[in-house]
């Protein structure tokens, strides 16, 4: 068997590397800050527009459910005998980016937006931001 030039071993280990870091990104529990570019305009024809990159807050929290205490069936004429507690991951701070957007004749305006800060893990919410 022909034995590979070092160039290629190289190209091989970079690529698993970038690879595994991904993985290992993704495979990471909890609640994260993750980037991601919006594209703003000010209005529907894009007369002004210009993108940011952004903050979200992604993954995944712990939720649990279990038999509902004795306290809890009475109060609830025995129809709440499961106890779910839920969590979100959510945003814990804003802040504000400014954006520089482009105009139509060379024109320049700038515009503020909010981008997530931290995030943790909260009370599940039906409003979100």
């Amino acid at each position: 068997m022909p034995m590979a030039s070092p160039k290629t071993l190289f190209l091989c280990l970079l690529v698993l590397a970038v690879t595994e870091g991904r993985v290992q990104e993704a495979a990471t529990p909890g609640c994260h800050l993750h980037p991601f570019n919006v594209t703003v305009r000010s209005d529907r024809q894009g007369t002004c527009q210009g993108s940011h990159m952004a903050q979200a807050c992604v993954g995944h929290c712990e939720s649990s459910a279990f038999p509902s205490r004795y306290s809890v069936l009475v109060a609830s004429g025995y129809r709440h005998n499961i106890t779910s507690v839920s969590q979100c991951c959510t945003i814990s701070g804003l802040k504000k980016v400014k954006v520089q957007l482009q105009c139509v004749g060379d024109r320049r305006e700038e515009l503020e937006i909010f981008t997530a800060r931290a995030c943790q893990c909260d009370m599940c919410r039906l409003s979100r931001f």
